[in-house]
């Protein structure tokens, strides 16, 4: 008996697909994340990630408090906290929003996540139902798409240009659906320094987008990791600063003003939003990480935080200087690329008949790897553009890999002329 259990099991291997749910098997991993595992082996220069650059984490800050956090509140900072997140961190913040951009701390509850990503999940959990409309930019931040994505909801695309989102054409589009008896569940957008096309949305845009929630009734999730790395130009509030309903539910990380490995962001929201989106995460992982909250709540508290962001800013702007003055250099005519005023990217745009996502192999074998612009379009219609970083790399690094890039492009252009 104990022969033929042993033959049947090495004929008939497990079956591993079978046990996957629908919505398993219909996942695919993030084409950024696979990107870089592929950089990380190879002698590439890599413009490709929405990586800060390790040297600005401010590393003796972090030991100083950390030391002084063991020290005074390892009773709290080692234990369970509540989902909600550690209370004198989200009063910090909340004091902080509202000094920063005039959002009135009487008007909103804040949640601490694990990192605004986990936020994009718990909002798909809570808000949409399959077949719910939800609308973003196009293009948009590739991972807020994978995370919607496994509520079903129906993506509309929205065109963007050097201003942000069209909001002109996202009235044509609301008014449409409108008559066709759909409801628009929520407006996803990354407002500053947008993620992939670095530009920011204008103050009139917001202001028109907040009366367009109100009259055609839906919510505004504004997702917003960079608008303090702001490198030229004049801030522009958010989205958030004009809503007075509640109608905005605004997203925040210390991803990019601390340093990613804490894993944390906030949800600053109407509390009635708040108390279903804590629910959610109780089922998920308890309460975000405590010991990391407490360093940040010392962080921001302390006035470290805006001691540290112009450091940041110093840091980034010869990088995105260099990476603009290298496409301005090397790239060939028929190239278009947006000039952000801060963040961490550039969009680029080739000629129509190029697509960059086979484009890359070429690239790759060159020696520089971007991100194909395809993948941030809800349905991968655009083919002819491309993601570039510039925070990661030294300038004299970003002008060679830029150089790289324009070869290849140079190549492809010629190839398609032919």
């Amino acid at each position: 008996m104990e022969e033929k259990l042993k033959g049947k099991l090495a004929s008939e291997p497990l079956n591993f697909e079978s046990f996957f749910s629908e919505k398993a098997l219909r996942m695919k991993a993030s084409e950024i994340r696979e990107l870089l595992k592929l950089v990380e082996t190879t002698d590439v220069i890599s413009l490709a990630g929405g990586l800060p650059a390790p040297e600005t984490f401010p590393v003796e800050t972090i030991k100083k408090i950390a030391q002084e956090v063991l020290t005074e509140h390892a009773d709290k900072a080692l234990q369970y906290g509540t989902t909600k997140g550690f209370t004198p961190l989200r009063l910090a913040l909340a004091k902080w929003m509202e000094k920063r951009y005039g959002i009135p701390m009487s008007k909103v509850e804040i949640m601490m996540v694990a990192g605004s990503q986990q936020a994009l999940d718990l909002i798909g959990r809570v808000f949409i139902n399959p077949g719910d409309v939800v609308i973003v930019e196009a293009p948009t931040y590739l991972a807020a798409l994978n995370a919607f994505k496994y509520y079903e909801p129906e993506f509309v695309s929205i065109p963007m240009d050097h201003d942000g989102m069209r909001i002109d054409l996202l009235e044509e589009k609301l008014e449409e659906l409108k008559k066709e008896g759909k409801r628009v569940k929520f407006v996803y957008t990354v407002s500053t320094f947008q993620n992939p096309m670095g530009v920011t949305m204008s103050l009139e845009r917001r202001e028109r987008l907040v009366e367009l929630a109100r009259e055609y009734d839906f919510l505004i999730v504004e997702d917003n990791p960079y608008s303090e790395l702001r490198y030229s130009g004049e801030p522009v509030p958010p989205i958030k600063h004009f809503d007075e309903e509640g109608r905005v539910i605004y997203l925040g990380t210390f991803s990019k003003i601390l340093a990613p490995g804490f894993r944390l962001g906030w949800v600053s929201a109407h509390p009635h939003f708040i108390r279903k989106m804590e629910i959610a995460k109780q089922a998920v992982d308890l309460c975000a990480n405590t010991f990391g909250q407490v360093i940040a709540w010392k962080y921001v508290e302390n006035g470290y935080l805006d001691e540290h962001i112009p450091k940041i800013i110093k840091f980034y702007k010869p990088r995105r200087d260099a990476m603009l003055k290298a496409l301005e250099e090397f790239m060939p005519e028929g190239v278009e690329w947006t000039r952000p005023e801060g963040g961490m990217f550039v969009w680029v745009t080739l000629p129509e008949g190029i697509d960059t996502k086979i484009m890359l192999e070429k690239a790759v074998s060159k020696g520089v790897a971007y991100v194909p612009g395809e993948a941030f379009f809800a349905h991968r219609d655009v083919k002819n553009t491309l993601r570039l970083n510039f925070t990661y790399v030294p300038e004299e690094t970003i002008r060679e890999g830029v150089k790289r890039l324009a070869e290849v492009i140079e190549e492809e252009i010629k190839a398609l002329k032919k």
